[in-house]
């Protein structure tokens, strides 16, 4: 979101406790972590066809073993009964729900999410699903994918799917991830499946991943109970101008529409934006894109929004009209593409801000976190926010004691807990948090060797070691307040 600074809002800090009710969580996504990519029927996702494609992943790892949740969900269950958490965020893997996209559910599938969802309830653990984080099945890509308006009706199908199978069950529901990722890191810049390096086809799969979400809310409405939470999860940038100056503040102004507008416009406010549509209008035909009830369907109210928060966005403007150099949209921290995944912004700079960096070479930066859930309070009120993805990767290490240290981490979580506690008592009506992420695994075009992991994951074998932001954490959710680091 465009901000003129690096300095937060300034709030009232006198008290340091979150809410009674505050949902403390932790998250996962179904291709990072399951494993078992052939079993029970399961078919590839654009991941498994991208992943072993030579060339577009770390040391060509796949997710295919992964941390073989699949077959060890019951002990990972019982390690976030360890943390005390209330609520477990997870993703569905489409392909081993509907294979081809298509057609009536494989209850073999299914069956695992059951499976799942009855051992969190067992241990008094909330299961929120996800339905779609990214792992598009195969068979749909090859007809289009999600520049393909067909694609958007067929994910509506499988979200009744999924919601017919565990409705009874489970209150919280999320229709997508972080489809800015699945458009633009996916069609615009080829940094992810299926990697396609189209602006034209990421504009069009934006739009469908918007009609996707309002046609799987109407989906989900109409299967759930009425009580049910319906919600998105977006990775909305915190878009910050490098300078004062109009031509920086123009650039910031590009980037979050094309970064965040493009989604938050139509689905909490019923339209695209016009600048939005005037600055990418040599891509896209809007009004033939656009069809009569699209926008009704896209803005379908949600009860919660999801907010995926890491680090901010910094842009410029070239000095001079000097044209940026093929790295100059890597600094934006979404890897080295074809071309930026920013549509239309191929002329901006971008700036990694000093300061401490992760292992991901983000800056980190918490007022970021604190300002966009502010703006988000300002722009929508009245609409509850959750926080479900925030953490950090880095470079962690197995001691000969067998623990592992990880007091940046701790000190990343710290900073961003405090921040999401001082938006809240800015007036931000933000429900709970979910770090990212539970264990360490695949970390998509990175493989395995970014690790976010409040439990570090052994990966010959699968052992999994509780690091010392896990009891960190765990103190957090005991006490309702965020203790020293050295706790």
């Amino acid at each position: 979101m465009i901000s003129a600074g690096a300095q937060s809002t300034p709030v009232d800090t006198s008290d340091p406790a979150f809410p009674a009710d505050f949902l403390w969580g932790a998250a996962t996504a179904a291709y990072q972590i399951e494993g078992a990519v052939d079993v029970d029927g399961r078919t590839p996702s654009i991941w498994d066809t991208f992943s072993r494609t030579p060339g577009r992943t770390a040391g060509g790892d796949t997710g295919e073993r992964a941390t073989e949740h699949y077959h060890r969900y019951r002990q990972d269950v019982r390690l976030m009964a360890d943390l005390g958490l209330g609520a477990y965020r997870f993703s569905v893997s489409w392909s081993r729900v509907q294979p081809t996209g298509r057609g009536p559910a494989v209850e073999r599938g299914l069956d695992f999410y059951r499976r799942l969802v009855d051992e969190l309830l067992e241990h008094g653990v909330e299961p929120a699903v996800t339905l779609y984080h990214w792992d598009l099945p195969q068979d749909l890509e090859d007809i289009g994918g999600w520049p393909a308006r067909d694609t958007a009706r067929r994910f509506a199908d499988y979200a009744a799917l999924v919601a017919d199978a565990l409705g009874d069950r489970v209150g919280l529901w999320t229709t997508l991830n972080e489809p800015w990722c699945s458009a633009f890191l996916g069609y615009g810049s080829g940094v992810h499946a299926p990697g396609r390096a189209d602006w034209t086809a990421a504009l069009h799969a934006a739009h469908h991943l918007n009609l996707g979400h309002g046609l799987a809310v109407e989906a989900l409405r109409t299967t759930l109970p009425r009580d049910a939470r319906i919600a998105v999860s977006l990775n909305l940038h915190e878009v910050r101008p490098l300078t004062r100056s109009a031509a920086d503040h123009e650039a910031a102004r590009r980037v979050d529409a094309v970064g965040n507008r493009v989604f938050t416009g139509p689905m909490l406010s019923g339209d695209y934006p016009a600048d939005l549509i005037s600055d990418t209008a040599h891509l896209v035909d809007w009004p033939e894109l656009i069809h009569d009830g699209d926008l009704a369907t896209i803005s379908r109210p949600v009860d919660l929004l999801g907010v995926n928060y890491y680090t901010p966005t910094v842009v410029s403007a070239p000095p001079d009209g000097q044209a940026p150099d093929s790295a100059a949209a890597s600094e934006a921290g979404h890897g080295d593409g074809a071309q930026s995944p920013f549509a239309g912004c191929g002329d901006l700079l971008f700036h990694r801000a000093p300061g401490e960096r992760t292992a991901m070479g983000w800056t980190i930066d918490p007022t970021g976190l604190t300002d966009l859930l502010l703006r988000l309070h300002r722009e929508h009120p009245g609409l509850p926010l959750l926080v479900t993805e925030n953490g950090a990767a880095f470079d962690d290490r197995v001691t000969p004691e067998g623990a592992v240290h990880d007091p940046q981490r701790i000190g990343y979580l710290r900073g961003h807990l405090d921040a999401v506690r001082r938006a809240i008592a800015a007036g931000a009506d933000v429900r709970g948090y979910f770090l990212w992420s539970l264990m360490d695994n695949f970390e998509w075009a990175y493989g395995y060797g970014k690790r976010f992991g409040l439990y570090y994951v052994d990966y010959p074998t699968q052992a999994r070691i509780a690091k010392d932001s896990a009891r960190w954490y765990a103190e957090v959710i005991r006490r309702g307040t965020l203790p020293d680091p050295g706790v």
